[in-house]
């Protein structure tokens, strides 16, 4: 039986266990290789092979977690934003947090040409993909979330 794996394991973390693994079997007289401590690893886990493991931490990556004052980049409604978290709080459902976000620039909020509603300070309920749970009336999520060091597309 497989054993799912802790949300924070990525593979760095997977492969720094199997490396913690290995020097305390060494300290005891057990040397391995790495490669041995890998596959021990995989085992623990339930599977197969490091291969295995490997596969399934990449299908399952750790999930984001955001702390106060991490840059961030995405979209607000449809408006490209540049900013820092403020605020984060847990919600009883462990796959959404509510956020508050301080924007670098004010973003506009109103379609309408003929006015404006600057907004630089923003609260809503995101989910572990940094999608809001709010949606306008065309069905896009109010935020799209990403963090500044985050090199994937962002789409509004």
């Amino acid at each position: 039986m497989n054993k799912s794996l802790p949300p924070q394991f990525s593979i760095q973390a997977l492969k720094t266990q199997a490396r913690r693994l290995r020097a305390q079997l060494g300290s005891k007289g057990q040397a391995i290789t790495h490669s041995h401590a890998l596959e021990l690893l995989a085992h623990q886990y339930g599977h197969k092979n490091w291969n295995t493991l490997r596969a399934v931490a990449e299908a399952h990556p750790p999930s984001r977690t955001l702390s106060l004052g991490d840059l961030v980049r995405g979209h607000y409604l449809g408006q490209p934003f540049q900013g820092r978290v403020i605020g984060v709080q847990a919600l009883t459902s462990p796959d959404h947090r509510r956020i508050s976000l301080q924007f670098n620039e004010p973003v506009d909020v109103v379609t309408f040409g003929s006015f404006s509603n600057l907004r630089q300070r923003v609260s809503c309920v995101i989910d572990k993909s940094g999608r809001s749970l709010n949606k306008t009336s065309d069905g896009r999520p109010h935020l799209l979330l990403a963090n500044v060091n985050d090199d994937a597309p962002i789409s509004p």
